[in-house]
């Protein structure tokens, strides 16, 4: 029992240095695409030149988990528009003025920027062959060909000021298109599997494939004026930032983000020398970088947060899913209830468990442990259970026969005899772990999650590789240490 809880406080002692090694004076965060990531990465270079200690808090997802994260102070500041805040942070649709923003935002202790100098708006686009044969040139034309694919980022399907309200304001259908990742929606277009997406105006695809940016002719959309979101307190901890933030006030026009964009996604630059490029006005030689570097990086990067975080929830699943499991063979009833209880949770889908804790403990590796935790549970608990009510008839009487009480019995007799079909539940779980450890990149955790979400947002397979590969590394690892353990911990006789 004391080299379970010493390992146990070695882990979180891991996971702490895991989540703070790299904590900075600041930390600005970004949503999951190409321009967040690269304004976010140029108020790094800008912060840094002013001798400011700043982290970046990578992709965490779309508006609602990164306000989230800034409400609860797990970040600093992050890029952001003003039509966005109006429609779904303010809900105030009816105007993206900034002194009716600012004003709105005042009680939460948040505030925004002057505007970087550039709007990015949504709007609906085709590909030129579609637009020509149908004489698309507005969204109005749209209504006429209800036969066309439509496929639309996640975000804009569901926001007030997105799909919904732009079908009735058109009269579109307000169902049927499908949903995918915006970065893929750019290849489907392409491929023929769909006619019509949304689009950022500044997106650097919409060139490169020669798409027609539909005209908002019924003016449905607001302003989306980009700025930047922050902390007042963020202002009073570190001074500078309020030169950073003067600094970035009208430093990019439309014509530039395109730029910028263009050689993070369709150049391969790294979304720190693509910002590096931009503050210090000089050409980046740099290239993309090979396979190999890719993987020896994202594995001294990415590491370590994604194994403290599935040896941190496996521990956490055992100490809580053993007992449990003895729990349901030693009382059927309420055991019958924390069986279907465990199955239960095992059957939400692993995105939806990880948001449900971002309102009761933030973002970043808490509510990653809790979500993991969860999910840990259920074959260890069966296998508990199983492994318990598998035992012979004839063992269990010979126990008795012994003279042994019931405690005696289960730690002597029963568990050891369980202990292989134990064992291979908590393997099951530690495999489980490393997969769905992935997903805690999308709260703000960390782990292989990382690359594997910023590959997905610029349509990168090597980028998303220099995640997958070492997470499956992982889950080979963990195999092979569980065969080493069952050597150890299982009686001879019952390997």
């Amino acid at each position: 029992m004391k080299r379970v809880v010493f390992l146990l406080l070695g882990v979180l002692q891991l996971l702490l240095f895991s989540s703070t090694v790299y904590a900075k004076d600041l930390k600005v965060g970004s949503k999951r695409f190409t321009e967040s990531y690269v304004l976010a990465e140029i108020v790094v270079a800008i912060a840094k030149s002013e001798g400011l200690a700043i982290a970046h808090e990578q992709g965490l997802g779309g508006t609602a988990v990164t306000f989230r994260a800034i409400e609860d102070g797990a970040i600093d500041l992050y890029p952001e528009y003003t039509g966005t805040l109006a429609e779904t942070v303010v809900k105030d649709g009816g105007s993206a003025n900034l002194a009716r923003l600012r004003s709105a935002l005042e009680p939460r202790g948040i505030t925004i920027s002057e505007p970087l100098g550039f709007s990015n708006r949504y709007a609906l686009a085709t590909t030129r062959a579609i637009a020509t044969r149908l004489s698309l040139r507005q969204t109005s034309d749209l209504a006429a060909h209800p036969e066309l694919r439509s496929g639309l980022s996640h975000e804009f399907a569901g926001r007030s000021d997105g799909w919904p309200g732009l079908a009735q304001k058109y009269g579109l259908p307000a169902s049927g298109p499908s949903t995918l990742d915006h970065a893929l929606a750019y290849e489907a277009l392409v491929r023929g599997t769909l006619d019509v997406t949304d689009v950022y105006t500044t997106d650097a695809k919409i060139a490169r494939y020669d798409l027609v940016v539909l005209d908002d002719d019924k003016g449905f959309f607001p302003p989306y004026e980009a700025v930047l979101v922050y902390r007042k307190d963020a202002v009073e901890r570190s001074p500078a930032l309020a030169r950073v933030l003067d600094r970035m006030k009208g430093s990019i026009d439309e014509k530039a983000m395109q730029k910028l964009n263009a050689r993070a996604e369709l150049d391969g630059l790294a979304f720190s020398a693509v910002a590096q490029e931009h503050v210090s006005g000089k050409t980046s030689t740099a290239g993309r970088t090979s396979m190999l570097s890719g993987l020896v990086d994202s594995i001294a990067r990415h590491g370590p947060q994604h194994l403290a975080l599935v040896l941190g929830s496996l521990l956490l699943s055992a100490i809580v899913g053993v007992p449990l499991g003895v729990f349901a063979y030693t009382q059927k009833r309420l055991g019958a209830i924390v069986l279907g209880v465990t199955g239960v949770v095992q059957t939400i889908p692993s995105l939806a468990l990880f948001c449900f804790f971002i309102p009761l403990l933030g973002i970043g590796p808490v509510p990653a442990l809790a979500a993991l935790f969860l999910y840990g549970l259920l074959p260890i608990v069966r296998n508990t259970h199983a492994g318990l009510v598998s035992i012979p008839e004839n063992l269990r009487e010979a126990a008795v026969a012994l003279g042994l009480s019931a405690s005696e019995r289960l730690r002597h007799v029963e568990l050891p005899l369980a202990s292989r079909t134990i064992l291979a539940g908590i393997k099951t779980s530690a495999v489980v772990a490393v997969g769905s450890a992935t997903i805690a990149a999308f709260i703000g955790a960390g782990g292989f999650g990382e690359p594997i979400s910023t590959g997905l947002s610029l349509n990168d397979v090597p980028t998303i590789l220099n995640g997958a590969i070492p997470a499956a590394g992982l889950a080979l690892v963990v195999q092979g240490a569980f065969a080493l353990l069952e050597r150890t911990l299982v009686p001879r006789g019952l390997r």
